[in-house]
């Protein structure tokens, strides 16, 4: 299983092995091989998937193809969006406006009323309700937007993880999610409840206990589990700024090296 270990060219026009083309074809586009081995690849306005030796998989083309997730690739023809097996055969008889890649057995889509929700492998709707938005599940949960634009967790079933609704929100990463409410961005539980007390303008996933957040007046930190200031990245932004307009032109301030 070679393509495993293949990557794809800096042109994107094939994969190599040890800097060393893997098939003798080139392609308009490529990308990644995933599980079962087949990779997305275009010519002009076909696209279809290759094989490790750069053969087609299948007969059929479309317009745009994408990676294999869970053996299910995402693509596009003339008549919409739909998913098809490794064998270019369909997935299921439905077609939608965007389609997205499985997750953890679900997969999102938007139909042609602009409303999303979740596939099940076969195809099948997860649940009967329909979302502004629906991202791709993590650790059994996925993230909704109603339609006034706040944001929840929802399970496989579509059922609410905790009920909680906030502007902006991720998937959970190591039990936590990043979430913004009305004071700022901050980090939630399972239950929806922050794990500390401050808010930033932008906080990362917590890597290994600490991560990046920026604060209000712009200056960068690392913080750890509890909120606190681990290392500080960058000092003050807005405060900077604020400097160098009161210096003006001419001032003594700070200047470019020659």
């Amino acid at each position: 299983m070679t393509w495993r270990r293949a990557v794809v060219a800096p042109d994107r026009r094939c994969h190599l092995l040890d800097d060393v083309p893997l098939y003798d074809a080139c392609f308009d586009e490529i990308l990644a091989f995933h599980e079962p081995g087949l990779a997305a690849v275009r010519v002009g306005e076909a696209a279809w998937h290759i094989d490790e030796r750069g053969r087609a998989a299948y007969a059929a083309r479309f317009r745009r193809t994408f990676g294999f997730y869970e053996e299910r690739a995402a693509v596009c023809g003339g008549d919409g969006w739909h998913h098809i097996l490794p064998d270019g055969t369909d997935l299921y008889r439905g077609r939608y406006a965007w389609c997205g890649n499985f997750q953890e057995g679900r997969c999102p889509v938007r139909g042609e009323d602009g409303l999303y929700h979740h596939v099940d492998l076969d195809g099948r709707a997860a649940y009967p309700r329909r979302w502004r938005y629906a991202g791709d599940y993590r650790d059994g949960h996925a993230v909704v937007q109603r339609d006034d634009g706040l944001s929840t967790h929802i399970d496989v079933l579509g059922r609410p993880l905790h009920g909680l609704w906030f502007r902006d929100l991720d998937v959970f990463h190591k039990g936590v999610a990043r979430a913004r409410d009305e004071r700022g961005w901050t980090h939630v539980d399972r239950a929806g409840l922050p794990i500390y007390a401050a808010r930033f303008e932008m906080v990362e996933p917590f890597y290994n206990g600490h991560a990046r957040a920026e604060r209000f007046d712009g200056s960068l930190v690392v913080i750890d589990e509890t909120g606190r200031p681990v290392v500080e990245l960058r000092g003050a932004v807005a405060a900077a700024a604020s400097q160098s307009d009161q210096d003006g032109p001419g001032s003594a301030g700070p200047t470019s090296p020659p």
